[in-house]
């Protein structure tokens, strides 16, 4: 856990950056997709996740320790040619755990978040999930366990290469020649975020694209069909704890629902979006059918709701780099109660971006949390031995955001004017 927390402290403001340098990007070409609630949506999917990650709230029925142990038929040590066997290997792994995710009802819900948004930036890629608490596909690593590649070599690897997926989240990068034939390029990559049917489900290739050639999913990107981004059953929230959990609560809506008892077992396990017959009709929910003519989610923003979603969003940066760099000196149990004070945090500043009237009370719970840590602790787990009057700091800042919350619900989300809009937001 440490030693990834690490790893993040130096990702995050990397990531960011090119995130900034991307909205730049779009004044200078005069053409902006990164509008920035969705932005601030994105990355606050990518706090949780990195949140869930590091605390490490997730488990392998089959690890890989285990699996090297009793399979392996050599050994080898750590070497540029292990960790080369390792990185096909792993990119194998994702591909087919990609497109599982895209072709099970079931698995789909812990893979709708990075598809939620509705625009295709750099910032989208932090879209990752916090629902999947299980993972169930490790032993798609059995050809490197049978190599005998070391443990550490792949744990080494598997953020590697899931760092190097974001690259390719652009609009701002056309086809790349010779590349495309061997790499995932944005141009594969924008064909499989794409909602248009001539788009759906393909290009689930991670970093090599050759997998889609020789299983039969890859499509090239047609000039002639602009990709529309989003799912065709839209989030319609800025929450991504919401958004999260979506897919799974229709699930269990229409297993509860169906009559036919094998109908709500197979509702599970049958392809994404399948629904008993006759529940579009008797259970209607909203759904695209013409991706050219929908409107995007949340674009009518007052400038004060945005600025003050990005300062919150920033500020929550700095929560989080905090504990990925304490981890130790917090310890155990402490770092559950500081990852349960992101995740309120998060949901509370998503939930007054989606303006509802009772985000404030969510605000309000984040602030007695606050005081109860403060209480029980002492102080804001360590701060002070750092920062000299760290815990009135926080307590300022917490006292300025509930006050601030109060404010948007009950005076400029209750005006009868229409907000002002940003154009960093059109």
């Amino acid at each position: 856990m440490e030693q990834y927390g690490k790893i993040l402290i130096i990702a995050m403001p990397l990531f960011l950056l090119l995130i900034i340098i991307e909205k730049i990007y779009g004044y200078y070409k005069g053409v902006n997709y990164v509008p920035l609630m969705d932005s601030v949506s994105s990355i606050s999917s990518g706090i949780t996740n990195a949140v869930k990650d590091v605390l490490g709230l997730s488990i392998s029925i089959l690890t890989y320790e285990w699996m090297v142990s009793k399979m392996a038929l050599f050994t080898m040590e750590a070497s540029v040619l292990t960790y080369a066997i390792a990185f096909i290997v792993i990119d194998f792994y994702g591909y087919w755990g990609h497109r599982w995710a895209h072709q099970i009802n079931f698995f789909w819900n812990k893979h709708a978040i990075h598809h939620s948004s509705e625009e295709f930036n750099l910032a989208c890629a932090l879209r990752q999930t916090v629902s999947s608490f299980i993972n169930l596909f490790t032993f798609l690593l059995i050809p490197a366990a049978i190599l005998g590649v070391p443990a550490q070599v792949i744990a080494i690897t598997l953020p590697i290469q899931l760092f190097l997926q974001f690259w390719y989240h652009t609009r701002y990068i056309g086809k790349m020649g010779f590349l495309e034939k061997i790499l995932v390029t944005p141009s594969h990559h924008r064909v499989h975020h794409a909602i248009n049917p001539e788009y759906m489900d393909k290009n689930h290739s991670q970093i090599f694209i050759i997998w889609d050639k020789l299983f039969g999913t890859f499509q090239e990107e047609l000039p002639e069909v602009p990709a529309v981004f989003g799912i065709t059953r839209p989030a319609e929230t800025w929450n991504p704890i919401k958004i999260n959990f979506q897919h799974l609560w229709l699930l269990t809506r229409d297993a509860w629902h169906a009559e036919n008892w094998k109908d709500k077992f197979r509702i599970w396990f049958m392809p994404t979006g399948w629904r008993p017959e006759g529940f579009d009709q008797k259970y209607p929910i909203h759904k695209i059918d013409d991706v050219f003519n929908f409107n995007k989610y949340g674009t009518d923003n007052s400038n004060k709701l945005i600025y003050w979603s990005v300062a919150q969003m920033l500020i929550t940066l700095l929560f989080v780099s905090y504990l990925f760099d304490n981890i130790a000196k917090i310890g155990l149990p402490n770092i559950f109660v500081y990852g349960a004070f992101l995740f309120i945090t998060v949901y509370s500043y998503t939930e007054l971006m989606d303006k509802h009237k009772l985000s404030f009370v969510w605000e309000a719970l984040r602030y007695v949390f606050a005081i109860g840590v403060i209480t029980y602790y002492g102080d804001w787990f360590g701060l002070n031995a750092i920062i000299p009057f760290g815990t009135y700091l926080v307590m300022g800042y917490l006292t300025l955001s509930l006050a601030v919350s109060i404010y948007f619900v009950t005076l400029e989300f209750r005006s009868q004017n229409q907000p002002i809009l940003n154009p960093l937001n059109e």
